[in-house]
């Protein structure tokens, strides 16, 4: 029997599952990996004779209550969740809320870090962790300066050092990121609160939200005044996360320059 792109993508992932991850006893012996079909529908409220004919091609346009139960049960990321929805002819549901969790492989990378700043932002730029180094090189952040759209349109104190050139691209870059947020969660209250006060207290938050102004995240080199160790020139990367929304920030120092000197320096000092 021919099957669908659906039917085979729902039989991969649900072999894929573990009972155990389900609540379901793991024990005894099992013909193939996974989850049973009848084991699948029952958690997600649907009649195993439903699946089997969506496995097989013969049931098409099921309901979105359906297809949400069905990737909710198998447990699946964005990216396979949005995947589920395409194959089934549905358009993918637009999320509530921006993620602002970080996964434990990305947290393992985090901690193999320490001798490097280290911060990670959600989708609306909100800082999210810092590593020790990253703390001790800008200076803890509290309450809206976390924030660092917040910070760089309303904020009052940085330890990087701008010319108004620079400080004005960096604007350009924040709005244009929190645009195409915007556009991916259009519903995230904190989001919404946050367009809001900077577009009623920042002028120029305003006019660039309102001028569309494109711009992308670039490799840069900052300048960091430290009230300890002095100037310190590095290298700022910002790595994207597929599938969690999440923004790395990474400062690098020349290897055998006096910056990576000062940064060592830090690093005794925040120990």
């Amino acid at each position: 029997m021919a099957r669908t792109g659906l039917g085979e993508a729902l039989m991969t992932w649900r072999a894929a599952v573990a009972p155990g991850d389900v609540g379901l006893p793991g024990n005894g012996t099992r013909r193939t990996p996974g989850l049973r079909r009848e084991e699948l529908a029952q958690l997600a409220g649907i009649s195993a004779d439903y699946l089997t004919r969506l496995e097989q091609g013969r049931a098409a346009n099921p309901s979105p209550q359906v297809i949400e139960a069905l990737a909710r049960t198998l447990q699946l990321a964005t990216p396979e969740r949005s995947h589920l929805y395409q194959l089934a002819g549905l358009a993918s549901p637009v999320p509530d809320r921006i993620p602002r969790t970080i996964s434990p492989s990305v947290q393992r990378m985090l901690d193999r870090l320490n001798d490097t700043p280290v911060a990670v932002f959600d989708a609306m730029l909100t800082e999210l962790h810092a590593n020790a180094l990253y703390v001790e090189l800008m200076g803890e952040r509290t309450g809206h300066e976390r924030n660092a759209a917040w910070r760089n349109f309303l904020g009052s104190t940085s330890r990087v050092r701008q010319t108004p050139a620079s400080l004005g691209q960096l604007q350009e870059l924040q709005v244009a990121d929190l645009r195409r947020t915007a556009g991916r969660y259009p519903n995230d209250p904190n989001l919404q609160a946050l367009v809001d006060e900077l577009r009623r207290r920042s002028p120029r938050f305003a006019e660039l939200w309102e001028s569309g102004v494109v711009a992308e995240h670039q490799a840069g080199r900052k300048i960091i005044d430290h009230p300890v160790a002095g100037a310190i020139t590095l290298d700022c990367d910002v790595l994207q996360v597929a599938g969690d929304d999440l923004r790395i920030m990474i400062y690098t120092a020349e290897p055998g320059s006096s910056d990576a000197e000062k940064l060592a320096l830090l690093m005794s000092v925040g120990a």
